[in-house]
């Protein structure tokens, strides 16, 4: 409910700079708007990127590698343990007054951001499916469950926070946003995530 409500706020914002825009045209634009550090900061904040998947461990003590002794280990000393579970996680960006800045500097803007990161990260337990095979001589041990779905939390997580696809899909979400928010006025908009160099997402608008 509270992501609804500042997207509404963020486009009721948007459809006030439209107007501001086309009521001043070629004249210059309120500084304020331009540089309204806590509309552009919601807005980062709420350009998010929400993704789905399945993360998925299998755990066993033996191999399939046919041979007599591996077939009797199988049969008697088996423990394979399969665990399948949806996730969801969120990339974006963790801002506060060190890592967020505005410049403005005749009719151009530069967006200061940190780098997009891995923000939440949720599995859905309720939804967890298993495959449990095990030997004559071993019984279920549900401590050996909790350390698997732990190495599968820890290793799922571990691999989206690297997954440089999502990074950099949050990256582009975040420049469309902000650029969409910056187009009525005209202004040329770079973003600039952590140390790396400025991106143009918004040229100059000519009169």
């Amino acid at each position: 409910m509270k992501k609804i409500i500042g997207w509404l706020l963020l486009v009721l914002a948007l459809i006030g700079v439209f107007f501001i825009g086309k009521q001043f045209g070629g004249k210059t634009v309120s500084e304020q708007v331009v540089s309204n550090s806590l509309i552009v900061r919601e807005i980062a904040e709420l350009a998010s990127l929400e993704v789905q998947g399945n993360a998925s461990i299998k755990r066993s003590n033996v191999e399939n590698d046919g041979t007599w002794s591996n077939n009797m280990r199988k049969l008697f000393m088996e423990s394979t343990i399969w665990v399948n579970v949806p996730y969801t996680a969120k990339f974006g960006v963790d801002l506060d007054d060190k890592n967020f800045d505005i410049d403005v500097s005749e009719k151009r803007v530069t967006v200061h951001l940190p780098v997009p990161k891995l923000l939440s990260y949720e599995l859905k337990i309720d939804k967890m499916e298993t495959s449990n095979k095990k030997g004559w001589l071993m019984f279920s041990d549900d401590e050996t469950y909790t350390d698997v779905q732990k190495k599968l939390y820890q290793t799922s997580r571990g691999q989206l926070e690297h997954n440089v696809t999502y990074l950099q899909s949050a990256k582009t979400k975040i420049q469309q946003v902000i650029a969409r928010y910056y187009e009525p006025l005209g202004y040329e908009v770079r973003v600039q995530f952590g140390s790396e160099n400025a991106v143009t997402v918004l040229p100059l608008k000519k009169d």
